[in-house]
């Protein structure tokens, strides 16, 4: 448990460094059948921004924890990137892309927590 807290608090600070914006954390321990713990979801504004993202939370993550993620898919096209870190699922989106697929409304029975941008 406080293994999976540091993870997405590493997640958030590797986001945020690449100043990633609208962050949502998903808990879904409650929920049945759900895939992983957490899902962390942001957004970037350009496609290298995504991409930047990704990197920022792949090098916090590994330093602060020690983990990999297990798979990172999109990156290429990089309008949604997802990294699984088994325990919590990151989700590094274009704003149109994340609109779309709205992640959030899928879980909306899950508790969320909406972590404000930095300036």
């Amino acid at each position: 448990m406080e293994t999976t807290n540091k993870l997405v608090d590493s997640i958030t600070k590797g986001i945020q460094e690449k100043k990633g914006q609208n962050i949502t954390i998903v808990d879904l321990r409650g929920i049945d059948g759900a895939i992983t713990s957490y899902f962390v979801i942001c957004q970037g504004g350009s496609p290298s921004q995504v991409e930047a993202i990704t990197d920022s939370v792949e090098e916090v993550v590994r330093t602060t924890t020690g983990e990999k993620p297990s798979n990172v898919n999109g990156l290429g096209n990089s309008q949604w990137v997802a990294m699984d870190y088994i325990d919590a699922m990151v989700h590094v989106f274009l704003p149109e892309t994340r609109q779309f697929y709205n992640l959030e409304n899928l879980w909306e029975d899950a508790p969320m927590t909406h972590i404000p941008d930095l300036d």
